[in-house]
């Protein structure tokens, strides 16, 4: 359903926690980076569990699909549960219930049960779709493409935190607590369980569903559909190719971080000869700092993905946001080609920020679309094309864990999203959809302009 009173500010009211649609803007984007942080917390530790548990390339590739073949389910899912008991409830028990696999992979002792232990920290990833969610019912439509951006970029911004701080926590508890490099590897990821444990109980306490309330009270007030009408919402947006398209086109951006977010410090240590001289804790610090450049691109490249959305809508319609999304998608496919061939860091790495760049504002251009599609299926629609992202990861997966190159590999996947960057223009609406789109966005600039006069000089 097309929910009532959104807010159609976001900048201008980012502190005002006393809003409900704020409040969840906030909650959501932290959330979901606590989730990010401690799914991709073991990725820049790798070097040292390859060691200790005798992790073969094959296992290492393995390992790698599965931490986000999980999440392919878990997205399909929770989009139709939050359509049916509300993001709330939805993002309390996916924290509380995904801490314990993040706590319990200290307890791997050998390659296939810490293989298992990452297939079921990968139901954390379904995040995403909830976050996306939230903020989709909270927003209006003169910034929910900016909202849904940031909110998911920031969030993102998780996979580059942990490249760089969980080496450093693994040093303190290693080194300055004395613990060793097989406990402190564990004890890492027993810290980062425990944080999201505690997110998980924080989400329940300071956020609602809607503007208006939680979705039980509303459905007691009439104000919602029942539950069992989220059946045939998620069964409309299964029938819908615009899903679909979109299932493949975000499979090929979010698809191919989840990939680099994996590979990126380990390659670096392994393709290029600057790390080769240094200390194996040194050595993994510099090459986790170097991999989290590619994340912390999230602090603000999705976000304009999501402005560009926004203002491309509101120049040229929804198609506008569909022409966009395939400029960036095709650029995207380019630039990843670009970085499979530096073989130079000092090269490397502007490569890697330009790629990482364009990916994100893709991924953020692709949830600009995403609440158009179908209302009545909000939460089916973001989870089918959330399980996109890691319906892609997966696939790319499987060239890493061969004798390929890790070099080609990255090539093959660049030329890979060069060609679905042309799905996008499956995705198309109607002349009634884009007057419709265009009748809401002026209502929504109009209250935009009436709750604060000096809207006009903020970004849509």
């Amino acid at each position: 359903m097309d929910f009532q009173n959104k807010t159609p500010i976001l900048w201008g009211d980012f502190f005002k926690l006393h809003k409900p649609q704020i409040r969840a803007f906030h909650m959501s984007w932290f959330a979901f980076f606590l989730c990010f942080f401690a799914w991709f917390g073991i990725a820049p530790l790798m070097v040292l569990v390859r060691d200790e548990l005798g992790l073969t390339q094959s296992q290492v590739g393995w390992s790698i699909i599965a931490s986000v073949a999980m999440t392919v389910i878990a997205r399909l899912m929770i989009g139709w549960l939050c359509d049916r008991i509300g993001p709330r409830l939805a993002y309390t028990w996916l924290l509380v219930l995904g801490s314990l696999p993040v706590m319990a992979i200290g307890l791997a002792n050998d390659p296939w049960s810490f293989i298992f232990l990452r297939l079921m920290i990968g139901m954390i990833g379904a995040s995403f779709v909830i976050t996306q969610y939230h903020t989709s019912i909270m927003f209006a439509p003169n910034i929910v493409g900016t909202a849904n951006a940031t909110s998911a970029g920031w969030g993102n911004m998780g996979g580059g935190a942990t490249q760089f701080v969980m080496p450093v926590v693994f040093t303190l508890f290693a080194a300055s607590f004395g613990f060793g490099s097989a406990l402190g590897w564990r004890l890492s990821m027993l810290a980062a369980g425990v944080v999201c444990l505690l997110t998980g109980v924080a989400y329940f306490f300071l956020t609602q569903d809607a503007p208006d309330g939680n979705f039980k009270q509303l459905r007691a007030a009439g104000k919602m559909p029942g539950k069992k009408q989220s059946n045939g919402a998620f069964l409309a947006a299964c029938k819908d190719h615009r899903v679909w398209a979109l299932f493949v086109v975000y499979a090929a951006c979010f698809g191919v971080e989840l990939t680099i977010n994996n590979v990126l410090a380990l390659y670096f240590l392994d393709y290029f000869d600057y790390f080769q001289g240094m200390n194996a804790a040194s050595a993994l610090r510099f090459a986790g700092m170097a991999a989290g450049l590619f994340g912390l691109m999230n602090i603000f490249a999705r976000t304009l993905g999501g402005m560009f959305g926004d203002a491309f809508g509101s120049r040229w319609g929804l198609k506008g946001r569909v022409m966009l999304l395939f400029m960036l998608l095709f650029s995207e496919g380019l630039a990843l080609m670009l970085f499979s061939q530096m073989g130079v860091l000092l090269l490397a790495i502007p490569a890697l920020v330009l790629f990482s760049l364009l990916t994100q504002m893709s991924e953020g251009a692709t949830f600009s679309v995403v609440p158009f599609v179908n209302k009545k299926a909000l939460g089916a629609v973001a989870g089918i094309v959330g399980a996109g992202g890691n319906a892609g990861a997966v696939a790319a997966g499987f060239l890493f864990k061969g004798d390929l190159p890790w070099s080609t590999a990255l090539l093959l996947i660049g030329a890979a999203v060069t060609a679905c960057s042309f799905v996008a223009f499956a995705v198309t609406f109607s002349p009634e959809a884009e007057t419709a789109a265009r009748k809401e966005r002026a209502r929504a600039i109009a209250d935009q302009k009436r709750e604060d006069p000096t809207a006009e000089l903020q970004p849509a």
